[in-house]
């Protein structure tokens, strides 16, 4: 598809959920009981914003007639997500999370954060409202195909989680209500489905490199606003694996192409790939104030505390330099452990950096080839090999199945043992005589069967190229 003759424009929204406790109380998502406790039954009205006017979405989820019913664990929920008291202070731990992010995406910082209700009555708030807060505007992201705008950071709560559904009543679980929420927007610069794609990493992996987000299905979503010429913009709802994101916009493009009578509005995405309406698209009239929530001022004092971390990225191509590179080096960045691995190829120096990283990477066939608990192979097991191997007490073919008898307790240096120069120089003139005329790897292949590999290769190599001229 020609994206620029279509007049293809496109942006994004990204909610990811942050670790922590829940953003106004003190309840640490999925504690205790995984059971609910207690069950409330609600039914929600739309009001009037600020401005007077009841939001048409709100209207529309008002018009369904539903009524909805809570479960709660005493563990994880309290009367605040029951909308029954107030809400509690801040979580700090959220605040600055979202302040590090919008700083890495070069965001100008609100003075003031102020907290507004925005309507909701879908049911997935008890309140009737979602909590949000503008925390930072006007940063951009550097993409293969140039900056693109971030107009707009924003911290809010997270909603209930929907467990069943019926056409008047709709069952939700509060172990998620509350968790805190930012959102990050883009303007509608993205040029067509792979850079839409491109951007959705880049923002994740920022996000990632907080290490203050939690992780897991449905801790991160991307809902997607587009428009193609003679078009009014539609949003699209509920991707959580970029992996169908292109897809998805190909084919809702397409549908926009057939449509007779275009309208905004807001979709869901199915599991076929194709998008189906949801709900008219939201106006201005369903924010207003939040009433239990000082302005919460933003000092250079404040800013200053916030230390920025390095990105993935970063992190990835510092492992490059040692030749780590590729997918490794992205699991191994992700996964924190880079400053780690770092520290081992200074420890054990006289090992390749790749051949360190292997051992870490093959625990799950080590557990599997000698029958030993994975659980077991812990990083400790695995320095503890390396650093036989480095101290020239173990060799490197052996060095798995030690790793195995180390986790089982059953470790004997003995039983690794290698060879001395003289058994081994022996014993390579005893092949070369009884077999003479084969080739180097047919010879090696003997000498290293007859020693079950608890001799250098290397060393081995020297002498049969000696013996054999």
């Amino acid at each position: 598809m020609d994206y620029i003759k279509l007049g293809f424009k496109c942006g994004l929204e990204i909610h990811q959920q942050l670790e922590g406790r829940k953003l106004f109380c003190h309840c640490i998502p999925g504690a205790g009981k995984k059971e609910p406790d207690a069950e409330v039954v609600r039914k929600l009205r739309a009001s009037a914003g600020e401005m007077g006017i009841i939001d048409i979405s709100a209207k529309h989820e008002m018009e369904k007639g539903r009524h909805f019913i809570y479960e709660s664990s005493s563990e994880s929920t309290c009367l605040v997500e029951l909308d029954e008291e107030p809400i509690h202070q801040l979580s700090q731990e959220a605040l600055d999370t979202a302040l590090t992010v919008s700083l890495l995406l070069n965001c100008t910082i609100a003075d003031e954060i102020v907290f507004m209700r925005k309507t909701v009555i879908d049911g997935s708030n008890t309140s009737g409202f979602q909590r949000t807060a503008l925390i930072a505007y006007n940063g951009f992201l550097e993409t293969s195909r140039g900056k693109v705008i971030i107009p707009t950071i924003c911290l809010e709560e997270e909603a209930a989680q929907k467990v069943e559904e019926s056409n008047d009543c709709v069952r939700y679980r509060l172990d998620r209500l509350g968790i805190p929420l930012i959102e990050i927007a883009t303007d509608a610069s993205l040029k067509d489905p792979e850079h839409v794609k491109e951007s959705a990493e880049k923002i994740g992996m920022i996000l990632r490199s907080t290490g203050k987000v939690r992780r897991g299905i449905g801790t991160i979503r991307q809902d997607v606003n587009l428009s193609i010429k003679g078009h009014p913009r539609v949003e699209i709802k509920g991707f959580q694996d970029l992996r169908s994101i292109i897809k998805t916009i190909n084919i809702e493009v397409q549908r926009q192409l057939a449509e007779k009578k275009p309208e905004s509005h807001v979709r869901k995405v199915n599991p076929d790939f194709t998008t189906s309406y949801l709900r008219p698209m939201p106006g201005p009239a369903r924010m207003y104030v939040e009433t239990d929530m000082r302005t919460i001022r933003i000092s250079k004092e404040a800013l200053s505390r916030i230390k920025l971390p390095s990105l993935i990225s970063e992190k990835a191509n510092n492992l490059e330099k040692f030749g780590i590179g590729g997918p490794v080096a992205d699991k191994l960045a992700r996964e924190g452990k880079d400053a780690y691995f770092v520290s081992l190829f200074g420890k054990f120096s006289s090992l390749k950096p790749s051949f360190i990283v292997e051992a870490f990477l093959s625990v799950k066939a080590i557990s599997k080839d000698f029958s030993a608990p994975e659980q077991k192979l812990t990083d400790q097991v695995i320095e503890k090999a390396l650093a036989l191997v480095d101290e020239g007490k173990l060799q490197k073919g052996n060095m798995y199945e030690a790793m195995a008898d180390i986790a089982k307790g059953k470790f004997e240096i003995g039983k690794y043992s290698s060879a001395s120069e003289n058994e081994l120089e022996s014993a390579i003139e005893s092949i070369v005589k009884e077999k003479p005329g084969l080739k180097e790897g047919a010879y090696m292949g003997l000498i290293m069967g007859k020693f079950h590999g608890k001799v250098d290769g290397k060393k081995a190599m020297q002498i049969l190229k000696r013996l054999i001229g």
